[in-house]
């Protein structure tokens, strides 16, 4: 009773910066939270007529309808390869340039190169893809144009072929990207006590043992939970990028799960079944939460307590 009469003084007292914390917690509430009540239709035949509440319930059948399907293996390895081959490169490459732009004595130097690194960031993905399709042209492109003057006969055209496209994926992501993710490590290396450089030096250490010993060391609980972050969205890959260079020939490789979710819930045929789309789509999310509870288990032993929880 005296913890409820401290509470609604408190309340009271700073009711201003709880009328402030009402608007971000109802957009919590509506947009986050809510939107979980319509995960139901994954067990359900969605009928748009009866709505949510009023359809069919039909168990775990659309589940077991997605395992059984021809595309569940396609679309399970194209998203794990495709979001492996991202974190084995684009993960460590913002690390190291990161620590490369911190070695660079003149700040002034360090900065425009920080700056030319992360402005790619802003550049939109339709943008980014439309700036690929014309380089790598084979006919009008400078691709084509620089292969037509080496060979005398224009090259085939790279995005058709199906094992290229996750190359123009990954690549195309660590030069638009890597300058924007190397913020947080070049924040942690800012913290970094200087002395701590120079009684090395005074000791003999050399640049690359210093950059090893102090410089990794000191952002490496950062390194581990954005690795944690990283790893909890595995089964998820950007939609946005990877439908824009899909083509019929590739669709190989570049059919994921997002996708294939899009296809299945808002086919321009009309054969929409959103109780399917939405069971794919849980089944990517479940996934998701388990990897990241595993690898925060995982990192909190093996570290010995940098985890999230």
């Amino acid at each position: 009773m005296k913890q409820k009469r401290q509470l609604m003084a408190d309340v009271s007292r700073d009711w201003q910066l709880y009328v402030f914390l009402a608007a971000p917690l109802a957009f919590i509430l509506i947009f986050h939270y809510y939107p979980i009540l319509g995960l139901q239709i994954a067990f359900k035949s969605y009928s748009g007529r009866l709505g949510i509440w009023g359809s069919r319930w039909i168990g775990f059948a659309n589940f077991a309808k997605f395992f059984s399907s021809y595309y569940f293996w396609r679309v399970l390895t194209n998203t794990l390869l495709l979001s492996l081959y991202s974190i084995a490169v684009s993960f460590p490459l913002p690390i190291v340039l990161a620590l490369v732009i911190n070695s660079i004595r003149s700040r002034r130097i360090g900065n425009i190169t920080q700056t030319i690194a992360t402005l790619p960031h802003f550049i939109s993905v339709v943008v980014l893809v439309g700036i690929m399709l014309q380089l790598f042209n084979s006919r009008n492109g400078l691709y084509g144009n620089i292969m037509m003057a080496l060979t005398g006969a224009y090259p085939p055209d790279p995005f058709q072929s199906p094992i290229n496209f996750r190359h123009f994926y990954l690549w195309s992501d660590v030069w638009q990207n890597a300058g924007w993710s190397s913020i947080v490590y070049i924040a942690a290396l800012s913290g970094v006590d200087e002395t701590i450089h120079e009684s090395a030096m005074i000791d003999g250490a050399t640049r690359f043992q210093r950059v090893v010993h102090i410089d990794i060391a000191s952002i490496l609980p950062t390194i581990i939970i954005m690795l944690i972050l990283r790893t909890g969205s595995v089964m998820t890959i950007g939609f946005e990028k990877v439908f824009l260079m899909q083509n019929g020939v590739n669709l190989s490789t570049s059919e994921v799960i997002s996708t294939y979710i899009y296809k299945v819930g808002l086919s321009a045929s009309g054969n929409t079944d959103f109780s399917y789309a939405t069971a794919i789509g849980f089944f990517n999310s479940f996934v998701n939460m388990i990897l990241i509870v595993l690898t925060n288990t995982v990192a909190r032993r093996v570290s010995g307590g940098s985890s999230l929880w």
